[in-house]
Parts: structure tokens; sequence; C-alpha cells
């Protein structure tokens, strides 16, 4: 009888623990499936947001490849001396753009070939592309070999400079031929930029050049579509350099 009372209450404690380790695989199993449910939605998220972005990068290089090409078309057609590149968003001026040695002033016919290739960096900013993605025109002024660092830093500063100057200088309203509305604009584009000769080219008449390097807005740049005024001018503009 002794041995029956033991087994019998020996029997609710067995039966009580069987219940709780239930529960407690139940538990872990329904964790495990809810952690791979997050994996599962973190994963797609994800991709989602990858493809979103790869998608907006190739909308993104796509209106800047429509922008150049058209800008290279009409450059071509107004002057063989202007190349637009477009695999590196540059324009030179070929021989046109040289500087004379120990110069910072470009000929007649580099004078020429930037009156005629503003105007069409102008309308390409204020296409739709442009605007969305159109951040600023770099002036490099590019020297030779000759000289020490800081003299040709100093040169080519001039160089770019003095581009500039041509631009907007009012003395020269009828050399530049800008409107003040064209003006404006390139108060907000160009910006005048020293390089020295860290980008010399086969020759040091080849070397001595100026370029326009076009810059746009990223994808993540807040400032997209808004681009900020370079500086604003009132009155006559007057360069030294001039």
């Amino acid at each position: 009888m002794f041995g029956m009372r033991a087994s019998a209450a020996q029997r609710p404690k067995s039966e009580g623990e069987k219940p709780f380790w239930i529960s407690y695989a139940d538990l872990m199993t329904a964790l495990m499936i809810l952690f791979l449910v997050v994996m599962v939605a973190s994963l797609v998220m994800m991709t989602q947001r990858i493809e979103a972005i790869e998608q907006g990068e190739k909308a993104r290089a796509n209106d800047i490849a429509h922008l150049c090409q058209r800008l290279q078309i009409k450059a071509q057609g107004l002057n063989r001396d202007i190349v637009v590149d477009c695999r590196d968003n540059r324009i030179n001026f070929g021989e046109a753009g040289r500087f004379g040695y120990n110069d910072h002033k470009l000929g007649p016919d580099g004078q020429t070939a930037l009156r005629q290739v503003v105007p069409l960096v102008i309308d390409a900013a204020l296409s739709d592309e442009g605007k969305r993605w159109f951040k600023q025109v770099l002036i490099e002024g590019f020297t030779d070999t000759d000289g020490s660092y800081l003299y040709n830093l100093h040169l080519s500063l001039q160089r770019s400079e003095w581009v500039m100057c041509t631009m907007l200088d009012d003395r020269f309203a009828t050399t530049s031929g800008l409107s003040q509305e064209q003006k404006r604009h390139v108060r907000e584009l160009f910006l005048a930029g020293g390089v020295s000769f860290n980008n010399a080219k086969d020759s040091k008449e080849a070397s001595r050049r100026v370029e326009l390097r076009l810059q746009f807005y990223g994808l993540k740049d807040s400032t997209s579509g808004t681009r900020p005024v370079s500086f604003a001018a009132t009155g006559a503009e007057k360069c030294l350099l001039l």
C-alpha cells in the first residue's frame, strides 16, 4: 500500500512537468519562426532599396548622358575647335583654348569659342535634366612644367580667372556677347579654379590650356534642383586681369 501511495503521489508531479516542457518547445519554435520572418522581410526591404538606388543611378546617368550629347552636337555645329567629352564631362577648345608662354589671356579665337560655348552650357543647365542634376562648371586653367609649383599654381589661377572676367566684365560686353540674364547664370554656374601642371599634356604648348569641367549632383545630394548662387554682383563689374 505504501508503494501504491508513493506512485500515486509522484504521478501528479510527472504529469505537471510535461505541459511546461511542451510550452517551452513551442515558444522556441515560435521565436525561431518570428526571427525567420523578420530576416526575410529585412532582406526583401534591402533588396528593394538596392534596386531603387540602382534604378535612380541609371536614370541619373541617362539624363546626364542625354544632356551632354545634346551639348556636344550643338557645339560641333558651331565651332570645330570646341570638343565636348561626355566620358569625362569636359569641354576643351583645342588650339583656340591655348595660352602663350607666361600669359594668362586667350587670343581672339579663344574668346570667340568661349562666347559660343557659354550660352550652350547655360541652356543645358536650364533644361529639364540640367535643373535636376547640373551643379556647376569649374573653369580649370593649366600650365606647363616650367617654373616652380607655386608659380604655376598662381598662373593657372590667373588663367581661369581671366576666362571668368572675360564673360562678366562690363567693359567687354561686346566681346563676351552675353546678356545680363546670361551673366547672372554665369555667376550661378561658373567657378574659377587653378590647377597648375597636375594634368600636363604631351607638349608644353598643349599643356597651357583652359578647360571647362561639368559637375553634377549625386543621387543622394539634398541640394539637387536648388542650385546655390555662387556670388552676386551689383553695378559695373571690372576685372583687373583684363
